[in-house]
């Protein structure tokens, strides 16, 4: 970013240019230029798309440099986070944004709470990544209009080196708008509805889009019983559709997700066009259940027969006319779906496993990475996991495995709160720790993200929240519970009104309107309180 001065400067011989212009100030149409940096979604995603692909360059050179984001389903959410970022860690390096479909079925369709089917309006989800980016603007605008006053005020007092010191702020500022994981699900239609789609999610500002090879219309969450997927030409169809919007579009350096559920998927809707024995078709039925026959008398009404493996092979038909595959044959189709994405046009991949266990996504990603190194993964460190119960139980069966005595733990009941404090349960809650550091050294894991954070964290404040406020404890309970702590916690949103743009408006009435400004930030401002 160009120094202060330099775009006062600019504006100024702008300014100079135009007649009857004396009455704008040119540091303060530089200022909003500043507090205004991305003009239109394509800018952002342009942006956020070359921080990607650098940071996955970081990560192939340092595995310890992987990426970390939290879902979101409000502008305001996404917004906190990034200034919390900012505020704990000073920077939102290798931080990004997760939006999930299952949040935005949850809580922000019209229809009103939805499952995660892909129900909801997907209009909704390019809103929700305009609404994000329209906040963590407003993020920029509200801390830059801070220094800006805070640099008036050091030249009232006449302080010059308080003055230098508040100007390399403003000059070494760093934004809060960061790459952002958006969630298509299946792309709701065909390949020229995931394209339509996906224009209008890089528009909004994606640059990095996830989808999944789940049937659209019988799209299911990845942890939940009942998914089908589709061939894989169906499924490489939608990545060309996705990649084209990008080029499209130009954003060159757009990042497409592609995610299996083939490890918990046991179904398929379609059997694979096969033109020749070996190919992806081919490859695809074989994994398909059912029993090979020799004759047609083997053939009952309504059946259905393919040649696979040089076989002529009767697949079981479910009576929704869906395809089962082979049980226990998850993890080759897995690897199959994976090594074959990497080739036709993904960057990244994204495995839905049902616990989070790093030797299992290891031996995964090792038989990929024997086709194509260097295979990176997204991975989804779910809460619908339950990870204590997990981790005690790997713990457990680690120890077990070694020989060391566990006869004073019950393996199914080690969720109890009697076992908090055991030395199993303190190594379970190191390994959690250290999960996702381990995971991307191990097991190529790039980024990790919590899908649902913030639905539980809501849940979990305003339950607490009730209990006390309308019990025994009345306003304390949000005074002591809530009030106080953000204040001792330094929360910028304790002055709520300065969070919704009340001192931005402020600078601006005195931009426009001089002395006869009216502004809202005065002294009987009650947020001066704080």
């Amino acid at each position: 970013m160009s120094a202060y001065s330099d775009h006062v400067q600019q504006v100024e011989a702008l300014c100079g240019k135009e007649k009857g212009w004396n009455a704008i100030s040119p540091e303060y149409a530089a200022r909003m230029r500043l507090q205004n940096r991305f003009h239109t979604g394509l800018d952002i995603a342009k942006y956020t798309a070359k921080i990607m692909r650098e940071d996955m360059a970081a990560y192939d050179a340092d595995s310890s440099q992987y990426t970390q984001s939290l879902g979101c389903w409000h502008g305001f959410i996404g917004q906190q986070k990034l200034i919390a970022i900012k505020k704990h860690f000073g920077s939102t390096k290798r931080k990004y944004l997760y939006l999930s479909g299952w949040m935005i079925a949850a809580l922000r369709s019209e229809f009103g709470p939805l499952p995660d089917q892909s129900m909801h309006e997907k209009t909704s989800v390019p809103a929700l990544i305009a609404e994000l980016y329209n906040f963590l603007k407003q993020a920029d605008a509200r801390e830059l209009g801070g220094l800006f006053r805070d640099l008036d005020a050091a030249r009232a007092a006449g302080d010059a080196a308080k003055a230098a010191a508040v100007q390399n702020k403003i000059d070494n500022f760093e934004t809060h708008v960061v790459p952002i994981i958006a969630d298509i699900d299946a792309g709701f239609g065909n390949e020229e509805a995931t394209y339509l789609l996906a224009k209008k999610m890089i528009e909004a500002g994606a640059c990095a889009i996830q989808i999944e090879n789940q049937v659209s219309d019988e799209k299911q969450c990845g942890h939940q019983d009942g998914k089908v997927t589709v061939p894989h030409a169906d499924f490489l169809s939608k990545i060309n559709a996705v990649r084209y919007a990008f080029l499209e579009l130009g954003v060159d350096d757009g990042v497409i997700v592609a995610r299996t559920d083939s490890l918990g998927a046991g179904l398929t809707k379609q059997i694979a066009v096969t033109n020749e024995p070996g190919d992806l078709g081919d490859q695809y039925n074989s994994f398909l259940d059912g029993d090979y026959i020799s004759s047609a008398d083997d053939i009952a009404n309504g059946d259905v027969v393919v040649k696979a493996n040089g076989k002529l092979l009767k697949p079981k038909r479910l009576a929704s006319g869906l395809f089962q595959f082979k049980a226990g044959s998850g993890v080759d189709r897995v690897v199959l779906d994976c090594i074959t994405s990497l080739q036709n046009g993904a960057d990244l991949l994204w495995i839905e496993t049902e616990k989070p266990h790093i030797g299992q996504i290891k031996d995964m990603v090792d038989r990929i990475r024997e086709v194509v190194p260097g295979a990176k993964l997204v991975y989804n460190n779910s809460p619908s996991f339950n990870w204590t119960l997990n981790f005690r139980q790997q713990v457990f069966d680690a120890w077990k495995t070694a020989g060391k005595d566990v006869s004073a733990y019950d393996r199914a009941g080690l969720m109890a709160e009697q076992y908090d404090t055991t030395e199993l349960a303190l190594e379970a809650d190191n390994r959690i720790r250290t999960f996702q550091a381990d995971a991307a050294r191990e097991a190529g894991i790039f980024h990790h993200l919590i899908t649902l954070p913030t639905y539980h964290t809501a849940a979990l404040s305003t339950d607490n929240l009730a209990k006390e406020y309308f019990g025994a404890a009345g306003m304390l309970g949000y005074v002591a519970g809530v009030q106080r702590k953000e204040i001792r916690q330094g929360i910028a949103c304790v002055k709520h009104q300065n969070m919704s743009g009340s001192d931005i408006g402020d600078d601006h009435k005195e931009y426009f309107s001089g002395d006869a400004a009216l502004k809202a930030g005065g002294s009987h401002n009650t947020m001066n309180q704080f």
